[in-house]
């Protein structure tokens, strides 16, 4: 409960900051920064140099890759019989088919799960969300923009994304155990995502326009909040049977995250891409306050599947 209130009071001071006008506007990017360049990668050495992997990790990443391809066939189809433009499509299915795996899901992980939770989250966002919008992402960005993206670009991206390089020399350094001194660091580093994460995502809530593209945006939520992880769930449901408590644990986990709000990298990356980005936006301002609310129930439903 207390790491709950923690999530709430950081989303609610990062709102109060905006508006009340003490912190500028470059503020939420200098706190993505910290999260991305220090605190994450932090958390990704700690968690994962000491998970127990198995294949049900990757079985977890992969439930990302599910949901963003079924949000392409979804938005396609819908955009067919909507008379929906390819910039706004292009919106929707990045910030509709991916989830806030980081800077949401890992808080609320710790907080309705726990810390023996958080290395799923953390294989799940790098492996799954960060690796999809890195690749296939940026790749339907620049086709709904008439933009091309080249692979040199894509790898450069992908591998020099500081988590990922974290996630990596995890992964090589299992056989070397690290220092007390340097394992509490590392911690100390990483318990700091929650708090800073969720101020940035109350800085950067912006609720206007909502009218003009109601439609859009019921769809994208829509999605993201109740079709999408329903077809997580459902995939897990017939193409995963868990054959021990960890694996039951990345199950579990893995709907949880696809239940998250839209991510926020999703919607800059909308955005530098000249799609629809007024709706991205709103899709992160509204999709992540009302994901605080229905994920949790898609965890007892994940925990329901036995």
């Amino acid at each position: 409960m207390a790491a709950l209130l923690l999530l709430v009071a950081c989303l609610a001071a990062g709102i109060a900051l905006r508006l009340s006008g003490r912190l500028g506007d470059s503020a939420p990017a200098a706190f993505n920064a910290y999260v991305i360049n220090v605190a994450l990668p932090a958390l990704a050495l700690y968690h994962v140099h000491r998970a127990p992997l198995d294949v049900s990790f990757l079985q977890a990443a992969l439930t990302s890759w599910v949901m963003l391809g079924v949000a392409g066939a979804f938005f396609a189809l819908v955009a067919r019989r909507a008379g929906l433009e390819a910039r706004t499509v292009g919106a929707l299915v990045l910030t509709g088919g991916l989830a806030n795996t980081s800077f949401v899901g890992l808080p609320m992980i710790e907080a309705h799960v726990g810390a023996h939770g958080m290395s799923y989250g953390i294989v799940i966002d790098q492996l799954g969300s960060y690796l999809a919008l890195s690749t296939v992402g940026i790749m339907l960005a620049a086709s709904c923009s008439g933009e091309r993206a080249t692979w040199r670009m894509l790898l450069r991206r992908v591998f020099g994304f500081p988590p990922f390089i974290a996630l990596a020399l995890a992964l090589a350094l299992r056989p070397v155990s690290f220092a007390p001194a340097l394992d509490d660091a590392l911690a100390r580093l990483g318990a700091t995502v929650a708090p800073i994460a969720l101020l940035s995502v109350g800085c950067q809530l912006r609720f206007g326009a909502i009218r003009e593209r109601a439609r859009a945006l019921a769809l994208g939520l829509g999605y993201k909040l109740i079709l999408g992880p329903l077809a997580v769930l459902l995939a897990c449901l017939l193409l995963w049977q868990p054959d021990s408590e960890q694996a039951r644990l990345a199950r579990e986990i893995a709907i949880f995250e696809a239940a998250m709000g839209p991510m926020i990298g999703a919607a800059v990356v909308a955005s530098n891409y000249r799609l629809d980005a007024p709706l991205a936006s709103l899709m992160v301002g509204l999709g992540i306050p009302l994901s605080l609310l229905s994920a949790p129930l898609w965890l007892y439903l994940g925990s329901a599947l036995g």
